[in-house]
């Protein structure tokens, strides 16, 4: 069921977890990202992730230009994960996608994931006109270095660019063309995780995912710019722990 989805990628077992946990990648990202959540949780917690079309294993497939495209698939895609508790991890462009995948899940099943982590990325209905997927592709390369979001060496690598260029731009298409539409308030605790220098958002922007939810509000801000959690990954992994356990007694 999960092992012969395109769609999600389970690093480790843990079959006696209560929780499993959903992380969805940046723009750009891939599954792998996660990896290291998923090693240091491998006792405790059940952890997948989603690959989107278009990169590493699925690289020869076309990849989705709109938000809600992948979360129409990614939706599908975890249904039958859904007749147990869930929890949504996604950092940036993965936050809005994790986001509405819960909208649907409280639209179609009248529930929710148990916890939404919102990551790097300001709140549905806060936006910004942002055109980086209109770039040539050394505007795009540019933008991946200041964020620093994407492996140095692969930014040197033109063979290495070329394969993964065409992912990031559609990614950035779907993020950057999003549109928030009234729907659905979340009844899930949400908890918004943020730097303090990223460029993509503001501490007022983070602390407006308290207006999609009635279910409690929680906001972190760790030192750092957008890809912060690289340099607290452990306090990350802690913080998402300390709060599914609870939820597992």
């Amino acid at each position: 069921m999960i092992d012969d989805n395109p769609w999600i990628r389970r690093f480790h077992r843990e079959p006696n977890s209560r929780v499993t946990l959903v992380c969805f990648p940046h723009a750009g990202g891939s599954a792998s990202f996660f990896y290291p959540v998923s090693d240091a949780m491998q006792s405790t917690l059940q952890v997948v992730a989603l690959q989107y079309p278009g990169r590493q294993d699925r690289r020869l497939e076309k990849p989705l230009t709109s938000i809600a495209e992948l979360a129409d698939q990614s939706f599908a895609a975890l249904r039958p994960l859904m007749d147990r508790p869930l929890a949504f991890f996604g950092h940036s462009m993965g936050a809005t996608l994790a986001f509405e995948v819960a909208v649907r899940m409280k639209q179609e099943l009248g529930t929710g994931p148990v916890t939404l982590f919102a990551s790097g990325r300001r709140a549905p209905s806060r936006h910004r006109d942002e055109t980086v997927h209109r770039l040539d592709d050394d505007g795009v390369v540019e933008e991946l270095k200041k964020l620093s979001g994407t492996d140095t060496r692969i930014l040197g690598d033109l063979e290495l660019l070329r394969m993964i260029l065409p992912a990031i731009r559609a990614d950035y298409t779907a993020a950057e063309t999003y549109r928030y539409q009234p729907g659905p308030t979340l009844d899930c605790p949400v908890v918004a995780l943020t730097g303090d220098n990223d460029p993509k958002v503001s501490i007022d922007e983070a602390t407006a995912w308290s207006d999609h939810t009635s279910g409690g509000f929680e906001l972190r801000v760790f030192p750092g710019g957008h890809f912060y959690l690289a340099q607290h990954q452990r306090a990350v992994i802690n913080l998402i722990s300390d709060q599914l356990l609870l939820l597992s007694l």
